[in-house]
């Protein structure tokens, strides 16, 4: 007879070995693009991530970046490699909660456990946790920095420790299991919260074991406790202590003048005093479930207690401190998230509500010299209650979410949405694009990795439908719906031969899931795929996989009467499903050989002056900047500005101050001028005979505080305004000159005045302090955008920057009128180029570069093609053949598909006398774009980005093959135009 504890660790531990390695060998070397480089950096030093927060996660990690003995290049590795640990962990409480649930399927009793019972609990446990290892979304997270693979492990522990508190008899020892559960949430409060949602299914496990009669009633009683404990934990506990102690504090300060701090002493005394007495008092009276309730509230508070972390660095200021949550007050924004906005939940508006008024609401305190001030409130937007409706689903005004709501709804412009379309919005893209395509995605199959790409079925492995560039795709990945029938044949069987668990296992795929879906809220579109929220649901699915084999196990011992050999059997037929989930998966889930989402941001940086002040805009724009040089500690003379946080008062007062090897930034204006609830928004009111003002006089009259400027807000606030859209600043062109600032052949473009025209209605403290610093640095530091933030600034300067590799700098220099291209400095954006810049990797075809790697390699070769444009216009043929040649080299089609910035340059190589390379171009780029759209017209695939540009790249490409003699060729690309844009364009087609 096995010895069925032996057996069950040691292959619970074999299996977590496999999966940890496969993580290990697949592990991402540096920083991953998205929040990785951010996290990675915080946690190298221990400083203030985005809001709420991961204090248990920064001081997990930086102990895994001890491990890098000093080596910068090797933090982010072994922080990567923190998360292939915690993942195979995950994997090994997902084999035990199998095995233990086939337990009470099974009706196993300890030590009396058959051999037949042990070999196929072994087999549901491997066959489901690798189809987990090898799942989409799970190994996603499992190789990078980021805290969805610690969460998980969270997510995991805490639900095997439920089961195996349900096995557990004795009355003392299930209370120090709770207890223990207990702490293990308070713990993963400080990693993510995904963990505190299993909370209404786990409570049912504590109900089907204390009622022995359970009935519908008290399971929907059991549920709401649970979510009660949830909100409690979520609304009342994290933010709800805090809150309240400010609350005490600002009264103790405001109202009973006493210094700062006072209320949260107060405050701390009499909780935790009251919380040892009640302790105190159930041990005395012998209430015990009295006495576990507290005890397991004070170890949930434990641990909870790291975010200590994050007030505790705010104070020390460290470069990265985003929101500087210092004290009480600022603190409590952090948790609540406040800067992310609003979405409603279960009362709302429609998109197309208008706003009926706007009040003030509580008001916003900062901390003061001697008391915390009112500097502002918090708005109540009303809403029309004829276009409001519970649970609202279509809410967003957003202009371009507006478009995408009567796009998906199929409604007219003007047209009004009913509460039918807020649910068919729910289920067709919240429940269904958002999260059962994600489900699909892990258990049945993927198309690509393209943006929006569908899942992918059985008939999908045998179709000759799909075009080579999405066969070629290393993402095309096809399961043949092993993952998803192994899964659904042991939900069924596990809600035939033990319902009360099946219900357990169906809670959490749900609140994990579906419940997740609708309390998220999703707008209609999201910067990136968003599967990885959702992983604890696809985590319960495997759990049915697993049954799935106990199912087929049991059917085979019907016929043959012996489940030993059953279970050996049922392991082999379903093992080669998780084999080919691997075999799928590999391509596109090896990161090695991966380096330029941290390679991009060298560019950046390599790019500016000494000196300099570089201003970014998006995620991946900033956080592999910041990775860059608090890690690898690369050019820390170049100062960072995030444009998006520009318009909060702690960001500007942080720029204020010292950051690595960059000095301070010069304002005029000082902190009254930009707190919060201080010149948030300056509207545009443009004062008749008034076409223009000096910047340096508009900054001198906010600084004076002129009455000049003054509007009244309609919450009590004063609000300044912006008298003139033209603000012209004045230039010392002979001082400019004189410093060397005016590239050389630049010289007939100075200008003495620059207008820094405001482009809408109004001017954001961010584009205030911009003007403020652009005015005050009198061109002593070299001032860089990178193409997101030039775009998203509200002030016009795009005619007045000069491109330098990858980066633009400002200049008092004009574009001239009808300009066919960017301003770029040529002999500094050649050597950039051709010595500074890094590509590591990016030549080699077997390394994976999904959508966001494209999407930057896209915009070096569009960068590239503007100085090869340049370099032409100055009669450098040889420079502007080497870049072109270069970026082939360092970027060819065989590692990254050729896209539109590649077809872009095809008239250039033309131009240098390169055919042979812009015909290859040609071919390549032609052939994926008829293929394209003839793979979306035979499926009625509405034309998206990618089919726009093979449209286009079409049309591009047949005016230049007829200019260059290419005849024959442009006629055959032009008839296969044709089949696309229809015989009515034709003559359009033929005038160009």
């Amino acid at each position: 007879m096995l010895d069925y504890k032996k057996v069950n660790n040691l292959t619970g531990w074999l299996i977590a070995l496999v999966a940890t390695l496969v993580y290990v060998l697949t592990v991402e070397q540096t920083a991953s693009f998205w929040d990785p480089g951010e996290f990675i950096a915080v946690s190298y030093k221990l400083q203030v991530p985005h809001p709420p927060g991961a204090p248990l996660f920064l001081l997990i990690y930086r102990m895994f970046g001890f491990l890098a003995m000093g080596d910068g290049l090797q933090v982010a590795y072994w922080m990567n490699i923190g998360s292939a640990i915690f993942s195979g962990f995950t994997i090994l409480f997902l084999f035990w909660s199998i095995t233990l649930l086939g337990r009470k399927l099974f009706k196993m009793e300890p030590g009396k456990e058959s051999k037949g019972q042990t070999i196929s609990l072994m087999g549901a446990g491997i066959v489901g946790a690798l189809v987990y290892t090898f799942s989409d979304s799970f190994w996603f997270s499992a190789v990078e920095a980021e805290v969805y693979a610690m969460s998980s492990f969270f997510t995991a522990i805490v639900i095997w420790a439920f089961l195996k508190w349900d096995v557990i008899e004795d009355p003392v020892l299930e209370n120090k299991w709770m207890i223990f559960i207990a702490y293990l949430v308070g713990l993963s409060i400080g990693v993510h919260l995904l963990n505190l949602v299993t909370l209404p299914a786990l409570a049912l496990i504590y109900y089907f074991k204390k009622y022995k009669e359970p009935n519908i009633k008290g399971g929907a009683i059991a549920l709401i406790l649970g979510g009660v404990a949830l909100i409690i934990i979520n609304n009342f506990i994290i933010p709800g202590l805090p809150s309240l102690a400010g609350s005490i504090e600002i009264f103790f300060v405001n109202s009973m003048g006493l210094p700062f701090g006072s209320g949260i002493v107060f405050f701390s005394i009499v909780f935790i005093g009251s919380l040892v007495y009640a302790i105190l008092y159930s041990i005395k009276q012998g209430k015990v479930i009295l006495n576990t309730i507290l005890l397991s509230l004070t170890f949930i508070l434990i641990g909870y207690g790291s975010y200590a972390l994050i007030v505790i660095r705010a104070n020390q200021d460290p470069i990265i401190n985003e929101n500087n949550p210092k004290d009480i007050v600022s603190y409590v924004s952090y948790l609540k998230r406040e800067q992310y906005g609003y979405r409603p939940l279960l009362h709302g508006q429609y998109f197309t509500a208008q706003v009926e008024s706007q009040e003030d609401g509580a008001p916003i305190y900062l901390k003061g010299k001697d008391k915390y001030e009112i500097v502002d409130y918090n708005t109540i937007t009303k809403y029309d209650k004829n276009k409001t409706t519970i649970l609202p689903r279509i809410y967003s005004t957003q202009e371009r979410h507006k478009q995408i709501y009567r796009t998906k709804l199929g409604l007219s412009a003007g047209q009004e949405p009913t509460f039918s379309d807020n649910i068919y919005f729910m289920f067709s893209h919240q429940l269904g694009h958002m999260y059962w395509r994600y489900f699909m995605w892990n258990f049945s199959g993927r198309e690509s990795d393209y943006s929006d790409a569908p899942w992918l079925g059985i008939t999908d492995a045998f179709s000759d439908k799909f075009p080579d560039y999405i066969k070629e795709n290393k993402a095309h990945n096809n399961y043949l719906m092993l993952p998803l029938i192994l899964g659904l044949i042991g939900l069924f069987f596990q809600a035939k031969k033990d319902p009360n668990s099946f219900y357990v296992t169906m809670g959490l795929f749900l609140m994990m899931g579906v419940v997740l879906v609708i309390y998220l809220n999703s707008p209609p579109v999201e910067p990136r795929e968003r599967d990885y929220i959702y992983v604890g649901s696809f985590y319960a699915f495997a759990i049915w996989v697993g049954f799935g084999v106990l199912a087929i196990a049991h059917g085979i011992a019907k016929i043959n009467k012996n489940l030993a050999l059953a279970g050996v059997i049922a392991t082999l037929i379903t093992f080669p499903i998780p084999v080919l989930m691997a075999n799928q998966n590999w391509d596109d889930h090896n990161r090695q050989g991966r380096y330029f989402s941290v390679d991009s941001a060298r560019n950046f940086l390599a790019s500016c002056e000494p000196n300099a002040i570089l201003f970014t805009g998006g995620d991946n724009d900033t956080f592999p900047l910041w990775y860059v040089q608090a890690v690898e500690n690369f050019r820390t003379d170049v100062r960072v500005v995030v444009l998006s946080y520009f318009d909060t008062d702690w960001y500007v007062d942080q720029m204020t101050r010292k950051a690595y090897e960059s000095a301070p930034l010069p304002f005029s204006l000082e902190y009254e001028h930009y707190r919060k609830g201080t010149n948030d928004v300056l509207y545009l009111l443009e004062r008749e005979g008034l076409d223009a003002i000096s910047a340096k006089e508009y900054l001198k009259l906010l600084k004076n505080k002129s009455e000049l400027l003054r509007l009244q807000g309609s919450n009590k606030m004063t609000l300044n305004m912006v008298p003139a859209r033209n603000i012209i600043l004045d230039v010392d062109i002979e001082k400019v000159y004189n410093d060397g600032l005016i590239p050389e052949g630049m010289e007939a473009l100075m200008v003495d005045q620059m207008n820094l025209r405001v482009k809408g209605e109004y001017m954001t403290k961010g584009n205030m302090m911009l003007l403020d610093l652009i005015t005050s640095n009198n061109w002593e530091r070299p001032i860089y955008f990178n193409n997101t933030s030039l775009a998203t600034i509200g002030l016009d300067l795009e005619d007045y920057v000069v491109m330098e590799g990858m980066t633009y700098r400002l200049l008092p220099v004009r574009k001239p009128q009808n300009f066919r291209a960017e301003l770029v400095n040529t002999e500094k954006s050649y050597k950039h180029i051709m010595e500074d810049f890094a590509f590591r990797g990016m030549d080699n075809p077997d390394n994976y570069f999904d959508d966001e790697f494209r999407r930057f390699t896209s915009n070096h070769r569009s960068s590239i093609n503007s100085i090869a444009i340049a370099l032409l216009d100055e009669d450098q043929m040889d420079k502007a053949a080497d870049v072109l040649k270069f970026s082939l080299e360092k970027m060819p089609n065989e590692a990254i598909a050729y896209d539109l910035a590649s077809g872009q340059s095809v008239p250039l190589l033309f131009e240098v006398g390169e055919d042979d390379l812009a015909l290859d171009i040609v071919d390549k780029m032609s052939v994926k774009s008829i293929q394209l759209l003839e793979f979306y017209a035979s499926t009625d695939r509405p034309y998206d980005r990618e089919a726009m540009i093979s449209l286009e790249m079409l049309r591009y490409f047949v005016p230049l093959l007829e200019e260059r003699g290419y005849e024959e060729l442009a006629s055959e690309l032009k008839k296969n135009l044709e089949r696309f844009i229809g015989t009515s364009n034709k003559n359009t087609l033929d005038r160009r």
